[in-house]
């Protein structure tokens, strides 16, 4: 029997962080505030400046034979005094229970979303335009390279090509939309946790929540996984003990864009005698998808975007201390992940002591 439970022994071992870590934490601005507003108080606090931008997101479409749309909204860009970044504020779809109901209208302080059905195009366009602009002013620089005029109607912006089809339109930010806020920090070297609460205390002060569908995300850097035996030892990590793993962090089982891994990739990574390059190069068929409890889809890319492991199974949280501590945990799965020796199969005191088995199983290995 363990002399204490689980989650005091793991407080007692593992509470700081030595990775350089990057961190997405889902928050929820109260009804008639908006994210803009937090990146304003972050700003006044570390005297800097907000700098509005776009951010690039997708979603299914309604539209007959339009699978997907992507779309451009509002961003926060927040830079300290000497420029350096603090953090990215910007709207996450999958934040939609705690809207229900919302009586605001649409288009909150004139804030639109610029659509397209095209990922390359949608990289031109937020090229070419300006974030500050509004509405029926942000695409006519696009409908300049097109040749064609930006055509306004019932509150909408578009942009057609010389054929008719649509390009690209600017549309009023459903109601809402204005309150979800993901903050995004730039990569953290040292003294996460003060980091941390000096972006969540005024977050809290502000009224802020944790939204009903909240996850933390965090990103490592990816390099020292790309090798063979580590990468199976991630791929077993958290196809194996997906259940261990999501008792002992709190995973929010109201959390959107999760899955397990690819049944496929769990056998590849048991195949002994690879090189990275065919290892990965296998990896890149077997259905892997950034929605997954861990995202590993930079690190078998042959051009990576973000050379991260994105790991997205913590809860929301608004307290540094919550956050440090279970992404401790994982850091130290993730160290383990780099060890030599196999990352072995869950037995059954996973199912008693979830939280006490992984950090057993983060402390033990070659070296350890």
């Amino acid at each position: 029997m363990r002399p204490a439970p689980p989650t005091t022994r793991q407080e007692a071992t593992i509470d700081t962080l030595t990775l350089r870590t990057g961190f997405e934490i889902e928050l929820l601005a109260p009804a008639g505030s908006d994210r803009q507003l937090l990146a304003d108080a972050l700003a006044a606090r570390s005297g800097g400046q907000v700098h509005r931008s776009f951010h690039t997101d997708s979603e299914p479409s309604a539209v007959p034979g339009v699978g997907t749309f992507r779309h451009l909204s509002p961003a926060f860009d927040v830079v300290d005094g000497t420029g350096a970044p603090v953090a990215r504020l910007v709207d996450d779809i999958t934040i939609v229970s705690d809207l229900s109901g919302t009586t605001t209208r649409p288009g909150h302080h004139g804030w639109y979303r610029v659509l397209c059905d095209e990922p390359r195009l949608l990289r031109l366009i937020e090229r070419r335009t300006d974030p500050d602009a509004a509405l029926p002013d942000v695409l006519a620089p696009v409908a300049e390279l097109f040749g064609t005029q930006v055509e306004l109607r019932g509150g909408a912006a578009r942009v057609n090509d010389a054929t008719g089809a649509t390009v690209a339109v600017a549309m009023p930010l459903p109601a809402g939309r204005e309150r979800p806020c993901e903050v995004i920090t730039p990569p953290v070297v040292r003294d996460h946790g003060r980091m941390l609460d000096a972006l969540l205390t005024p977050a809290r002060e502000l009224g802020f929540t944790v939204p009903a569908e909240a996850a933390v995300h965090l990103h490592l850097d990816g390099a020292a996984f790309r090798r063979p035996a580590t990468f199976a030892n991630l791929v077993r990590l958290f196809g194996y003990w997906r259940e261990p793993l999501w008792e002992a962090l709190g995973t929010n089982p109201a959390c959107r864009r999760l899955a397990p891994l690819p049944a496929e990739l769990l056998r590849l990574a048991e195949r002994p005698d690879q090189s990275w390059a065919g290892l990965s190069a296998a990896a890149r068929t077997t259905g892997l998808t950034k929605y997954a409890d861990v995202n590993l889809t930079q690190l078998v890319a042959t051009s990576p975007v973000r050379d991260t492991v994105e790991v997205r199974i913590l809860p929301g949280a608004l307290q540094a201390t919550d956050i440090v501590r279970r992404a401790a945990l994982v850091e130290r799965l993730l160290l383990r992940c780099l060890d030599g020796d196999p990352v072995p199969l869950p037995d059954g005191g996973a199912v008693h002591d979830p939280a006490g088995v992984l950090l057993d199983l983060a402390t033990a290995g070659a070296g350890r």
